[in-house]
């Protein structure tokens, strides 16, 4: 008995793990229950300043080597994005926080 193995195009097959993540993650985030959003909030925080580490690298591919205009760009893009989910994260953690503090009688 022969074995063939299929080829499947990467394109189909990177598209199929996009779409699984977005429904696991769609499950996963409205899962959460309220006492969990600060601390997961702040995992979030940290893996986007990672992101921000990736993304500075990216936009510095020219000083480095001869990079390209679109790695600088998408560098400068993600880094953008990466501040203002760092920025907001923080936000809601600390409103969150106000939350759970007793009120001054």
């Amino acid at each position: 008995m022969e074995h063939v193995a299929q080829v499947v195009d990467p394109f189909i097959f990177r598209l199929s793990i996009f779409v699984l993540a977005v429904f696991v993650g769609y499950f996963v985030v409205w899962s959460v229950t309220p006492a969990l959003h600060t601390p997961l909030m702040s995992v979030t925080n940290a893996i986007s300043s990672v992101i921000v580490v990736g993304a500075l690298l990216a936009g510095g591919v020219a000083n480095v080597s001869s990079g390209s205009g679109w790695a600088r760009g998408f560098g400068f893009v993600a880094l953008v994005f990466a501040c203002i989910n760092i920025f907001g994260g923080f936000l809601v953690t600390q409103r969150m926080l106000a939350m759970y503090k007793k009120k001054a009688k």
